[in-house]
Parts: structure tokens; sequence; C-alpha cells
């Protein structure tokens, strides 16, 4: 059943593209579509490189009737901030009220309890909303096929460029929408907040038949996470410090921090190697973990965290009569004494 709803939803489909969305083998597609013709079904095979199977002209399946937990599942999609960006709120809420209303009272009251005990909030903790003034009509656009021209502020100078662009689909990543296009035959991505100026074409474009967006931002997400970090920092830190990598470093940070450690020496203190973007965003990212660590290189990295313990010793001057400062690394923290023989740079 699973099969003949995919033929009657996507069209014409190769058996090995059934079987990867059906987690099958081929031979399997095979048999069940043999069972499909000897029941009944008109499922046809076209020969060649551009073949596959399909359902002749017309025929439809009636077996669409939604089980209790496939109707729950459906309102659990709805996503109403992001519709409205999109230009849909209205539309979501209207096809919202026309499932409930085909939908058998049951199933219906199912929904409700859905919506009252679970929520989607896609922005990240901690960030304002993006505006996206330009959204809806690039949503046009990736719909209906039509190339755009766009004006656009980026990180590099210059700074802002115009681009022609073949839209490919928008995605919503952590409360930011990006645009991935097609920019002169290479497949980029671009993010929406910092598109300045949007025209639509009229001229329209031939959407590549193999591309498939959630793989594409995939690849490009992964891509990012390898590429976006060029350096690496040498760090001695406490094993408190290593953890608490997991709640103030970005997610890859984190993971190369742990997964390059050391084990502790006899005061607790352990090696990694933890990837940054550069010396500036190193210095950014290493100051959260305070006197719990110290960067051993690169010497240019570690320069500038003897300034900045410098210019902290200028603002915070010992209080008259107070006690002196404590000797050892951390000793404001309460973190442990350095190595014995070990120099420690003020």
């Amino acid at each position: 059943m699973s099969l003949l709803l995919l033929l009657q939803t996507r069209g014409r489909m190769t058996a090995q593209e059934l079987a990867d969305a059906l987690e099958v083998s081929v031979r399997t597609v095979y048999r069940d579509v043999e069972s499909l013709g000897a029941a009944g079904v008109p499922v046809y095979a076209d020969r060649g490189p551009a073949g596959g199977y399909r359902l002749l002209d017309g025929y439809r399946t009636r077996l669409t009737g939604l089980t209790a937990d496939e109707a729950q599942a459906l309102f659990l999609t709805g996503m109403p901030g992001p519709a409205a960006e999109l230009g849909l709120g209205s539309v979501l809420a209207t096809a919202e009220l026309k499932l409930r209303a085909a939908l058998p009272a049951e199933l219906a009251d199912r929904g409700e309890r859905i919506r009252q005990r679970f929520h989607l909030d896609a922005p990240t903790w901690f960030r304002e909303p993006e505006p996206t003034p330009h959204l809806a009509a690039l949503a046009r656009a990736v719909w209906e096929d039509r190339r755009v021209e766009v004006r656009y502020r980026r990180w590099k100078a210059p700074r802002e460029v115009t681009r022609l662009l073949a839209p490919l689909g928008v995605v919503l990543k952590a409360g930011r929408w990006y645009l991935v296009a097609d920019a002169g035959g290479d497949v980029r991505t671009y993010r929406v907040g910092a598109i300045l100026e949007l025209a639509v074409l009229d001229e329209h474009f031939d959407r590549p038949e193999d591309f498939d967006l959630g793989r594409c931002w995939q690849e490009h997400a992964d891509r990012y996470e390898r590429g976006v970090y060029r350096a690496e920092a040498t760090v001695r830190m406490t094993a408190a410090a290593l953890e608490l990598t997991g709640y103030v470093f970005p997610p890859a940070m984190a993971r190369a921090a742990r997964a390059a450690a050391g084990p502790p020496d006899e005061h607790g203190w352990l090696r990694t190697t933890v990837p940054i973007e550069s010396v500036r965003h190193g210095h950014i990212e290493l100051l959260k973990l305070g006197a719990e660590a110290e960067v051993l290189a690169p010497a240019e990295l570690r320069e500038r965290f003897v300034g900045t313990a410098r210019a902290l010793a200028a603002l915070y001057p010992p209080e008259p009569g107070a006690a002196g400062a404590r000797a050892g690394r951390g000793g404001g923290s309460g973190g442990p004494e350095p190595a014995p023989g070990e120099a420690v740079r003020r």
C-alpha cells in the first residue's frame, strides 16, 4: 500500500527510488509490483534510462483514510509563525479548519488536544527575530520557478553585491531563514535577512530534476561546520571547564574539544585541541571558560589573553589591606594550582 501511495503522489519512480523510499530491497519492490498487478492495480513499467514504474493516468486509490496517529501528527506540523512570514498564515488557518471539519469528531478532538499539549517555537534562545521583508515574495518565486535579482549584504568586501539567482528553496534554521539558489551553475546559500532588495523577474528557469532540498541543506551544513574552523588552539583546562564547553561553545567546537582531550594530570588539568575560526574568534570563545583554561598555542592567541589578563588586573586592583593575590592559576575562581615548575604568564 505504501508503494501504491508513493506512485500516486510522486508519479513515475524507478525501482531503486522506491526501494530507497520504503527502505527495502529492489527485489522486494519487483515482488510487490507484481502483486499489485495481480490484484488489478494498473502499474506499468517504462523502459529506458528515463523509465520507471507508474500508474495508469487517472487511476487513484481510495485507501487514503487517516489513522488516529496520522491525524494527530498532522496537527504537530502547524507552524503559525513561519507560515505567517511566508505569507501563508491565513492559508494555514483555513487549511486546519478544513482538516478539522473533514475529520471524524474523535480525531478532531485529538487534534485540539495535541494543540493544547505541544507547541513548536523555532527560534533559539536569546536571539531577536530577524526581519525578513522579502521572504514572502521570495517564497512565491521559489514556488513559481522564477528568477530573482537580489542586492545582498555579505560579510566580506565588497559588502553589497547584486546577484541573479534561480531560487530552489528556503530553509528555516534556528529561527533564521536561508535561501538555497543556483548562482551561475553553483548551488549556494544566502541568509534571507541579508537581502536588501529583491526583484522577482518574469523569466522562468528549469528546476534540476535530481535536486533534493533536504539533502542539499544537510551537505551545506556539514560543509560549513568543517570549513568554518580554519585554525586550532592548544588549551590546558580543568575537567570542569571541559564539561562546560558543551554549554558555552558551539556544538562542533565542544565535540572536538572533548574528543581530543587527554587524561587529567595529578592536578585535574588536561590538554586538548579546540577548533577556532580565527584568533579573534578563539579569544572570544575561550574567555567564556575564565581562569579554568590556559591557552598554550598559537602564540598570537596566548599573547591576546596576556593582554586581557593585564587589562582586567588594572580594572580590578586589590583592595587596600586585602590579603593579596592568590597564588596559582584560577585562584579567583577556586581553580586548581598549576603543575609544579610550570611557568604562569601574567
